[in-house]
């Protein structure tokens, strides 16, 4: 036993030290990654930002007192501060007392300030040390910083050398700097060349910084000099818009021409061959594409009082107001919006179609071949390239029926191996029959191609919207006010979602936040989540919510029906100005011919934009399509206007009523014909290719587009940089909007209550079912007297709210719950 005692006791021992080295190692190894794990430490990264901003704070505000008070002292400090440097002049012995407020370090500080450098313009330094403290410290943006400092430094120079035009020797005014640069301007050009300079320069700066319209300030200066001495017009015509540009970064060197190509032949030798050399492979062509009186007798003792009027303006009264203030201007309160600049768009390259002339050659002969064989002559044949596809014209021989082309449509796919082709018989507008065949290698549009296009750039619409480019490579723009609403439809995947943020990124890139909102509604929550950025520039909503993109079915009918009251809210304030249009109103507002105390003010462009439309027909039905419907058939004259889309045009999608206030059509590829012609009353659509190809119908001609490509970090880059500007306080609220039936039960008298109520009541909490239908078959009850119960018990708290399509929830569980309800109102 004690052997054995003996041999417990050293493997005991012998287990100690192994069990002590082991968490050793395991301890050692979280130290290492604790201490790697230093590195980059965000909370490190916030003291840093936090000590450097405190720093150029507390460095701009010294700079300043040490700068103001340089002007009062010195002439007392500057023979110590001249030709020393930092570190001798503080640590020197000399005893001489500085009259600075800030000491010696500010005398030496303001001495660097205003004599060396830059003179009283070197206050701009410490302006800009300020405004990247406060952006470092509490993370502020005052101003935007790049171009402020780019201004900021800019205007320094110029004053120094006009503040050192005055100075006869080197002072405070513009440092050696400005004296010894208007020393050497003068040697060079003389005093009045410099002045002359000066002056030159001012202007260049003014116009490259800040871009402003010379001539309307010059016309409103003009304007103002006449006074009174100008003649009133008598002429009460239209009243003219006032200037509605923004700043525009897109420059005039971007902006691109559309040249269509001339014909080229297939044949190189063509020029040199006479007509009576030619072939019939001549014939083949291709292109590139608004005091009351009242009298009393003496004998009555009754007094009468009349009061007046409200006072309302004269028409002189109204010129006088716009000669002082001049015309309204609603971008005042972002005046310093900028455009979104092209760079935030790729570029993808050159943009020129490069022509396969085999390819053109091959398909032309394939065609030609094929209708050889059903003995169908051609007179002539022409090809125009475009980006996706080539569209052959070709001229029949006389007494050729176009229906036996029409009908060889699969024929010519089969020869062609081609995905799916297109026949338009004939072309409108042309006494040729078309047929589209897809290219073998298909080019991209770039976003940024159609952006910079001069057709785009140049436009004087009201909601400017590019596409696309057409088969002849033309840009497509069209003004969505004239349409006025727009109906988007395609299968998933075929480029539906680019196409709506193409029309978006559209008008961002041509109109400021104070003339156009959106209200974006998306079933399906992440297509449209960029948008949030640019909530308090561009986007309307609900007062009270949270969300500017509405994604709940409920909120989304709150919405619709707030529209609603918004659009005849404007129709009364347009019948109060005697305006037809929103154009007119706000022109007559601008020109301030309009009372804001009667409750007039400027109307932005309201754009709505409905993704999934499908998804909410089929959840909330009619109490979606109704406000839809009033909306497309009224509000194109007060400017709200309509996009949907969805994925599935059916009919009972799409219904009758929707189509008939939507003429302006965009089809993208879908899957069968009976959905082309839901959506475009034709065919056509389920033979494009997919990837942003697509037919665009405006009521008389079926236009096919190439959908310019953007991308999702294209959208980012655009709604950050708008979103980084100054905005609004909050986004464009809307008129609250209250749903039937959402009185509170207090408000409910008991007496008015149906007979039947108690009843109803435990029927709907026993099948736990509160529908009007139930009611209607348990009851024996009318519809209406239905109705009228679930509104009732809806009050009392015993059901909950309306929810589309779907039953209404039932808040109490068991009949015994309900019979203390109605027993404490006195129901039962």
């Amino acid at each position: 036993m004690a052997e054995d005692n003996i041999i417990i006791e050293k493997i005991q021992k012998a287990s100690k030290p192994e069990s002590k080295k082991q968490p050793k190692k395991n301890t050692d190894k979280p130290k290492k990654g604790r201490s790697l794990n230093k590195v980059g430490n965000p909370v490190q990264k916030k003291k840093a930002r936090n000590t450097i901003g405190a720093f150029l704070i507390l460095f701009s505000i010294f700079t300043l007192l040490a700068c103001i008070s340089y002007i009062f002292t010195w002439r007392e400090d500057q023979d110590q501060v001249m030709n020393q440097g930092l570190f001798s002049y503080m640590f020197s012995d000399d005893k001489t007392p500085v009259t600075n407020w800030l000491g010696k370090f500010g005398a030496w500080v303001s001495h660097l300030f205003y004599y060396r450098w830059f003179g009283l313009s070197s206050v701009a330094l410490g302006f800009i040390a300020f405004l990247y403290g406060v952006k470092l410290l509490v993370n502020i943006k005052l101003l935007p910083l790049k171009r402020t400092l780019l201004i900021s430094m800019v205007f320094m120079i110029w004053s120094s050398i006009l503040l050192g035009y005055f100075a006869s020797f080197p002072n405070y005014l513009g440092g050696s700097f400005g004296y010894f640069i208007n020393e050497w301007l003068t040697l060079s050009i003389g005093k009045f060349g410099s002045f002359l300079l000066l002056a030159v320069l001012l202007y260049v700066i003014v116009a490259l910084l800040f871009n402003p319209d010379f001539k309307a300030l010059w016309d409103k200066w003009a304007f103002w000099g006449k006074g009174d001495d100008v003649e009133e017009d008598d002429n009460d015509g239209a009243v003219p818009l006032a200037d509605m540009n923004v700043i525009n970064t897109i420059k005039d060197e971007q902006i691109e021409k559309d040249n269509p190509s001339d014909a080229i032949s297939l044949d190189d030798e063509e020029e040199e061959e006479t007509e009576e050399e030619s072939t019939e492979d001549d014939d083949f062509e291709i292109e590139v594409p608004q005091e009351s009186k009242v009298e009393s007798s003496g004998k009555d003792k009754m007094k009468v009082e009349v009061h007046d009027n409200d006072e309302e303006l004269t028409e002189e009264d109204i010129n006088d107001l716009q000669r002082e203030f001049g015309d309204y201007d609603p971008k005042l309160d972002l005046a310093s919006y900028v455009l979104p600049p092209i760079e935030l768009l790729k570029d993808f390259g050159n943009s020129t179609i490069n022509v396969n002339k085999q390819e053109l050659e091959d398909n032309k002969n394939k065609i030609v071949e094929t209708l050889s064989h059903y003995k169908i002559d051609i007179a002539k044949i022409k090809a125009t390239v475009g980006p996706t596809v080539t569209l052959y014209e070709i001229i029949p021989a006389p007494g050729v029926r176009i229906s036996k082309i029409k009908n060889l449509e699969d024929d010519i796919a089969l020869s062609l191996s081609a995905l799916g082709i297109r026949i338009i018989a004939p072309i409108p507008g042309k006494g040729t029959i078309g047929i589209e065949v897809p290219n073998s290698k298909p080019e991209m549009v770039s976003m940024r191609s159609l952006i910079a296009s001069e057709k785009f750039q140049n436009s004087d619409m009201e909601l400017p919207v590019v596409m696309g480019k057409t088969i002849t490579n033309e840009t497509y723009t069209f003004d969505l006010t004239k349409l006025p609403h727009l109906l988007v439809a395609g299968a998933t995947g075929q480029g539906k979602s680019v196409g709506l943020n193409a029309i978006l990124v559209s008008i961002l890139y041509k109109k400021h936040p104070a003339q156009v909102k959106f209200v974006l509604i998306d079933p399906k929550k992440v297509e449209l989540t960029l948008f949030n950025k640019i909530e308090r520039h561009f986007l309307a909503k609900l007062p009270g919510e949270e969300d500017a993109i509405i994604t709940d079915t409920s909120k989304v009918v709150n919405t619709l029906n707030s529209l609603c009251i918004e659009m005849d809210n404007r129709y009364d304030l347009l019948k109060l100005a005697t305006a037809r249009t929103i154009k007119e109103y706000n022109a007559k507002f601008i020109a301030r011919r309009l009372n804001p105390e009667k409750g007039h003010q400027f109307l932005p462009y309201i754009v709505v934009l409905i993704d999934e439309f499908a998804d909410l027909i089929m959840t909330a039905g009619k109490e979606v399509e109704h406000p839809i419907a009033r909306i497309a058939q009224l509000a194109r004259a007060v400017g709200i206007h309509l996009i949907v889309a969805t994925q599935r045009p059916s009919v009972n999608v799409i219904t009758g009523m929707i189509k008939a206030n939507f003429p302006a059509r965009i089809a993208f590829r879908v899957l069968s014909k009976i959905d082309s012609r839901t959506i475009l009353d034709a065919s056509g659509a389920d033979q494009l290719i997919g990837r942003g190809d697509m037919l665009v119908s405006t009521g008389a001609d079926v236009i096919r587009l190439q959908c310019g490509f953007v991308d999702t970090p294209e959208v980012e880059a655009i709604c950050n940089f708008i979103g980084e500007q100054r905005a609004y306080p909050e986004a464009l609220m809307l008129p609250e909007y209250v749903p039937e039936g959402s009185e509170s039960a207090g408000e409910v008298d008991t007496n008015e209550l149906d007979p039947m109520f108690a009843d109803a009541a435990r029927i709907v909490v026993l099948h736990q079912q509160g529908s009007a239908s139930l009611l209607q078959r348990k009851l024996k009850l009318g519809y209406n007297r239905a109705g009228r119960i679930v509104d009732q018990l809806e009050s009392f708290g015993i059901i909950g709210g309306f929810q589309g399509s779907k039953a209404r929830d039932v808040l109490y569980a068991d009949e015994a719950s309900l019979d203390e309800l109605l027993a404490s109102k006195g129901i039962v």
